[in-house]
């Protein structure tokens, strides 16, 4: 029985387009990781989707003049075609505004108020003078009060760590308008997490193969741990279900809290679109299953402390005790896979501050896998990098064109032009086993790198074999061979061998560069669909719910979704065999090279900064 594995990817914010910062975080190290699962024998379910609530939306919609809705379908839109463009192979990648998740949202909340993690408090929030609107905390900087850093928000300070109130900051302002807030009186609902901390301890305590930045991260929360309000004074978000309040559309639940509740309810609507209403239970209620969440470092708090306390109190299992809801003992995370951040010369991508490389504009350009290349290979998996221009053009054209390109090109080249088919060896020499060997224990290597997140060092011995492989034909010299008829033989065997490890190896690199691993499958004369792609479908609101309140989504209204089916790849993670004989073309070049001088301007859409 094959294991189920859950690819929780954070819900990418419908404010605007995504830029390249995003994607490192949660986009391909996802993707990278699914794939592999899926060539492994795992039944993966990947889900994600645009998160649609929230004050910035609000903010920009007014700033542009146009409604809410109108500018999240916009951007929802924009999303998802980058998203699918990048090759990201979610089985539903969806969004916040749909009645189903409005329901979903309001049976999570209504568990944990019913098993009393819920309380209602009057709390001081923080309100933009000349607006009257809610602000939110994370919209809120000053000085941290612990560690007197400066830039610290009004939920965490990334300095210490620790959790903050807004009301506790240093000389608050508004990142939105500059203002200083104010603070009024306010009733809301909070996640009681002290009644929850116990047992989110003992959780966290069970997990040790996290990634260090992580786990220490997540541990020292539980130090400051208090209740945190679950509802906001804000007309745009999901009602809160309970009598008195739900009609109230001055009131309105957290972003945050229906945000990270997207994971199961796209999970639910991902069985009803195929054929199978029960089918994500296979993945949320089994306690064999895993689930792997993505993310950057920013949102850890909300998947290693208010997402599992939130399963928790539904499952009945803090303090105050209680019972499941009605989706039964849902599984907590296990593993919580946060990114650092991708700089630009220095400074956290952007677009307010106009430091920005989006997404579209670089597909556009370059197209995905030089992308996903530089992000796997040089990205931000345990601490910041920094992206500049002439180190993506000296990755993909030295790396990349040079290195895998011309290796594929070359060695298919020679086997086209002296055999015109994948030809017969003979005897092997040690030279020979010995490339042939290293490629066969990397499936072991760079398997074992992917199974644990270890992205940058599973593509690293990958590209190591390239090198190897690139050396063994510069030392067997098979075009001096070609000139000597009685080295007939040894040009097939030589020939045979560096094909069986360009095969290999484009198994080894298929979860990082898929459209550049369909393009070799092709190349090496073989059929069929090798690395499958994503599709948006465009589908309908009309999955069977009643979500309560004022304001739910209108029924029916349609929406684009990346789906796909990718049960039907020939791309396992095993060694395929040659088949001697097999025709070969003349290949056209895999991977274009790079303008050097691109590496010094940057392109016109996004200059290169200038120190």
């Amino acid at each position: 029985m094959s294991k189920s594995v859950l690819t929780a990817v954070a819900w990418p914010y419908a404010n605007g387009p995504r830029h390249i910062g995003h994607v490192a975080g949660f986009g391909v190290p996802s993707d990278v990781f699914a794939r592999y699962q899926r060539m492994a024998g795992a039944d993966v379910l990947m889900i994600s989707g645009t998160d649609e609530h929230g004050t910035p939306l609000l903010v920009q919609a007014e700033k542009e003049g146009v409604s809410v809705q109108e500018l999240a379908d916009r951007y929802n839109r924009q999303i998802v075609e980058d998203l699918a463009g990048l090759g990201l192979t979610y089985d539903l990648f969806t969004r916040t505004t749909t009645r189903n998740h409005y329901a979903v949202v309001q049976e999570l909340f209504k568990g944990l108020y019913t098993n009393g993690y819920m309380i209602k408090e009057t709390t001081f929030g923080a309100i933009s003078p000349s607006t009257g609107r809610t602000l939110p905390d994370r919209y809120i900087e000053g000085t941290c009060p612990i560690c007197n850093a400066s830039g610290a928000r009004g939920d965490q300070c990334d300095n210490c760590g620790n959790q903050l109130d807004p009301a506790n900051l240093i000389d608050p302002v508004s990142k939105i308008n500059g203002e200083t807030p104010k603070f009024v009186e306010t009733e809301h609902f909070l996640l009681d997490l002290p009644a929850l901390a116990e047992a989110l301890s003992q959780w966290l305590s069970t997990r040790k193969d996290w990634r260090p930045n992580v786990l220490k991260f997540s541990l020292n929360l539980l130090d400051d741990i208090r209740p945190r309000a679950m509802t906001r004074d804000i007309d745009w978000g999901v009602p809160v279900p309970i009598e008195g309040w739900q009609d109230n559309n001055a009131k309105k639940l957290y972003v945050w809290f229906d945000a990270v509740v997207g994971y199961l309810s796209a999970s639910i609507e991902w069985a009803y679109r195929t054929g199978n209403p029960d089918a994500w239970r296979t993945f949320w209620t089994d306690p064999e299953a895993l689930s792997y969440y993505f993310m950057g470092k920013d949102n850890i708090t909300f998947h290693s402390q208010i997402w599992p306390a939130e399963l928790l109190g539904y499952r009945g299992e803090g303090a105050r005790g209680g019972e499941a809801g009605e989706f039964g003992e849902l599984q907590l995370p296990t593993e919580v896979v946060s990114s650092e951040y991708l700089t630009m010369s220095g400074s956290k991508f952007s677009s307010s501050k106009g430091v920005v490389i989006y997404v579209k504009d670089f597909l556009k350009d370059f197209g995905p896998d030089p992308l996903r290349y530089f992000i796997a290979v040089a990205g931000p998996e345990n601490t910041d990098t920094d992206f500049t221009w002439d180190e993506f053009v000296r990755r993909v054209n030295n790396e990349l064109a040079n290195g895998w390109g011309n290796l594929v090109n070359r060695t298919v080249s020679m086997a086209h032009k002296n055999f015109g088919q994948v030809p017969t060896p003979g005897r092997l020499t040690e030279e020979d086993q010995a490339i042939l060997d290293l490629a066969t224990d990397a499936f072991g290597i760079v398997g074992e790198a992917l199974e644990n997140n270890r992205f940058k060092a599973g593509i690293t011995h990958a590209m190591h074999v390239v090198g190897e492989t690139n050396a063994y034909i510069a030392a067997m010299e098979p075009w001096k061979l070609a000139k000597d008829d009685t080295q007939r033989e040894r040009l097939g065997t030589v020939l045979w061998t560096a094909l069986q490890v360009v095969s290999h190896i484009n198994t080894l690199l298929t979860p990082y560069l898929p459209h550049t691993a369909q393009k070799v499958h092709e190349t090496l004369g073989r059929e069929g669909v090798w690395a499958p792609m994503p599709k948006i479908v465009e589908v309908h609101d009309d999955m069977p719910v009643n979500p309560v309140g004022v304001g739910v989504p209108k029924e029916g209204k349609s929406y684009p979704v990346i789906m796909g089916d990718y049960s039907s790849a020939q791309a396992k993670w095993e060694p395929i065999a040659l088949e001697s004989g097999t025709p070969l073309s003349k290949p056209k070049p895999l991977i274009a090279k790079l303008d050097p001088e691109l590496g010094q301007t940057g392109p016109e859409w996004a200059p290169a900064q200038q120190g």
